[in-house]
């Protein structure tokens, strides 16, 4: 038999009320959105990628080239990592929140599975699908972060991907452009975007 609400002793019905204020919070924690991807730290990691391509193009040794873009992406990751924090705490949910934690859940396993197949492929001397490989598994990781995020961020991993694709499907000496297209243009006009959309 269902005990009646009215009869409860005060404890009761208060340790049940802070029980369902905290069910009520949870719940609108994890449907929020996490809103703190930087626009403008995207275009910047963009123009990093576009002089990375551009500076890449000159050395046609394999090792040269990966150097130069592994140089571009240890400048790039961490001018992301320090725009997200900055701007969740100017505007949005930090990053330790619930759609915080899920962002970070979506991100990094596509990541992590890029660094290890770039060892891997590196190890066996295979450099012509790196390009591919790295837009794949970046947004890879873009669109499963994104479905926490505003709705142009899975776009940007969509498009990633696509291009990724056709990294693959091209000759090898195109590779570096379509990772200029990706990693530099698709960060400037996202980053742009999502600027001008969704505060900074």
């Amino acid at each position: 038999m269902t005990e009646d609400p009215r009869f409860a002793p005060p404890a009761a019905l208060e340790s049940r009320a802070l029980d369902d204020l905290r069910f009520i919070r949870q719940t609108m924690e994890r449907s929020a959105a996490f809103t703190a991807v930087p626009g403008h730290g995207g275009v910047w990691m963009g123009c990093i990628a576009v002089a990375a391509a551009v500076l890449a193009a000159t050395h046609r040794e394999p090792h040269s080239w990966l150097l130069v873009w592994l140089g571009a992406a240890a400048v790039a990751f961490p001018i992301g990592v320090v725009a997200i924090a900055r701007k969740a705490r100017r505007a949005g949910p930090p990053i330790r929140s619930a759609p915080g934690r899920s962002f970070v859940r979506g991100l990094v396993p596509p990541l992590a599975a890029g660094a290890l197949l770039t060892i891997a492929l590196v190890w066996r001397g295979t450099f012509d699908v790196l390009p591919g490989l790295w837009l794949l598994a970046y947004g890879a990781g873009v669109v499963a972060a994104g479905s926490y995020s505003v709705r142009v961020v899975p776009l940007l991993g969509a498009l990633l991907m696509l291009l990724g694709a056709v990294a693959l499907a091209v000759p090898p000496g195109w590779g570096n452009w379509c990772l200029a297209a990706g990693f530099g243009g698709l960060h400037i006009g996202f980053g742009l975007w999502i600027a001008r959309r969704h505060g900074g």
